[in-house]
């Protein structure tokens, strides 16, 4: 269909009276809050707002993905006889305007845990109770309701592995919902804003032509990557996940991010999937990275200002640097020109996809904190604007974790060597290669330490440091004392 042609036509009068309200969870299948109001008996719409009023704008890749999914729930609903509107403004002046043009009854949505979503609920269920709406949410994002896994003590739990424990011996994981049934007839919409007027896409300059070949955003790119995960590479999952260069991940983390896909069904699948013991064992570990997208959501649900605050207050006082080479060496990063492969591969690699490897990311986010003692937001908010997966869970509570500050941290003294991560984890250098074209002739042993190689080795390969690739822009050995001091000055820091 093309661009914005959906749901604009002017009626004068709608015979809707139900709506669901989407954010991210666009997807038909597995959705609550759809699923219900198809069940109700009225004929249904569907609306998506562009908040105006939000506390954080989503990132440039972002907007791109979902300009394509917005595209594609549009058809997913169109074969349900459900009009898709958009909105634009302030969310909850919207609903009410809504509700008002269609003379609307109820209204279903599924439940979001940032501090906008909480917010966005409670006033929806206030305002419905005023005027008699039926006001309908559900739990379409996670496992499990972040209120509802405490510690004995009644807290949040602030290390991962025993809330893993305590969700697997208490939550009881609900199946899938089925494929909802199309409405008979396609009801009347009230007027829908043009997807293409929102400008989601980037233009000058396109900065994403390299994302069509590595994405199909949409419910349906979502279920093919699922299924084609579990049928070729999950039993090797445990094995060849840390290594960047093997398509060894699932790659969902953008449709879960963007609700494509439902975690019950990922749940339902991988159990569904044939289990010898090595698939057992990666299958676990694979759950396991649901759990971490959990404990992500756990802490913002309790620490909603996780983006912008310190989780451990300790951090408050540590010293990063604001010297007159902090730009420089930021920039040097973001571009991948730190002069260390491995860095300057993922770093590309993000710029180029809109993704980067897991292992990888620990890697680029420990250079920045740790060698180059650079804000972990600034990191953060790299990610933010460059990631088609970032979720304000999982990529704020990761950058915490990674700069210790954040809960079950790694520890202060975990400092990765770049170059001994990139000799273990891209032994043949067929990560760097692809995204560090300019080293590509240089042999292995050189290929993640190219200055310990004599200029003459380095002419042959085409490599000129200080021209066509950088020297390393801080010394590992020195960059490291110098993180283990600035960490040793809070160790004993009052909260």
């Amino acid at each position: 269909m093309p661009d914005g042609e959906f749901g604009n036509k002017k009626v004068a009068e709608f015979s809707t009276k139900a709506f669901v309200l989407f954010s991210n969870d666009l997807r038909t299948k597995d959705n609550p809050a759809l699923y219900q109001a198809l069940q109700s008996g009225y004929p249904v719409l569907a609306l998506y707002i562009e908040p105006e009023d939000g506390l954080r704008p989503r990132g440039g890749a972002s907007n791109w993905w979902l300009h394509h999914s917005l595209n594609a729930l549009s058809d997913q609903l169109d074969a349900l006889n459900v009009p898709l509107v958009l909105r634009r403004g302030n969310a909850f002046d919207i609903l009410k305007n809504v509700a008002q043009e269609t003379d609307a009854k109820s209204i279903f949505w599924n439940r979001r845990y940032d501090k906008d979503g909480v917010y966005l609920g409670a006033n929806i269920k206030q305002w419905a109770r005023e005027t008699g709406l039926d006001a309908t949410s559900f739990n379409g994002l996670l496992l499990h309701e972040p209120h509802s896994m405490l510690t004995k003590t009644d807290g949040p739990y602030r290390v991962f592995t025993p809330f893993w424990k305590a969700f697997l011996s208490q939550a009881i994981v609900r199946s899938p919902l089925p494929t909802p049934q199309p409405q008979k007839t396609r009801p009347q919409a009230p007027q829908s804003e043009a997807l293409s007027d929102w400008k989601l896409l980037p233009t000058s300059p396109n900065w994403a032509t390299g994302f069509d070949a590595n994405w199909t955003p949409g419910e349906a790119g979502a279920l093919t990557r699922l299924n084609s995960f579990l049928s070729a590479r999950i039993g090797d999952y445990s094995e060849k996940r840390d290594f960047p260069s093997i398509d060894g991940t699932s790659g969902l983390s953008p449709h879960l991010r963007f609700g494509e896909i439902s975690p019950y069904q990922i749940w339902a699948e991988a159990h569904a999937a044939p289990a010898g013991p090595e698939t057992s064992v990666s299958r676990d570990k694979f759950i396991a990275e649901l759990g971490w997208r959990e404990f992500s959501h756990h802490l913002l649900y309790h620490y909603p200002d996780l983006h912008d605050l310190n989780y451990n207050l300790k951090f408050n006082h540590f010293p990063w640097r604001s010297d007159d080479q902090v730009n420089h060496d930021l920039e040097a990063w973001q571009k991948g020109q730190t002069g260390y492969p491995i860095v300057d591969a993922g770093m590309r690699q993000l710029w180029q996809t809109g993704y980067m490897h897991n292992r990888v990311r620990m890697i680029v986010g420990s250079f920045l904190v740790k060698h180059l003692l650079i804000d972990w937001r600034e990191g953060e908010r790299w990610f933010w604007d460059t990631l088609v997966d970032a979720c304000p869970a999982a990529n704020t509570a990761s950058w915490q974790w990674i700069a210790g500050s954040g809960a079950d941290a790694a520890p202060y003294f975990r400092i990765f060597n770049p170059v001994l991560q990139g000799e273990k984890f891209d032994a043949a250098g067929d990560y760097v290669r692809t995204f560090v074209p300019e080293l590509a002739k240089l042999p292995h042993k050189l290929i993640h330490k190219p200055w310990t190689g004599r200029a003459s080795e380095l002419s042959h390969c085409g490599v000129r440091l200080g021209e066509s690739y950088p020297h390393p822009i801080v010394e590992h050995k020195a960059a490291r004392q110098r993180a283990l001091d600035a960490f040793a000055t809070i160790k004993t820091a009052a909260a």
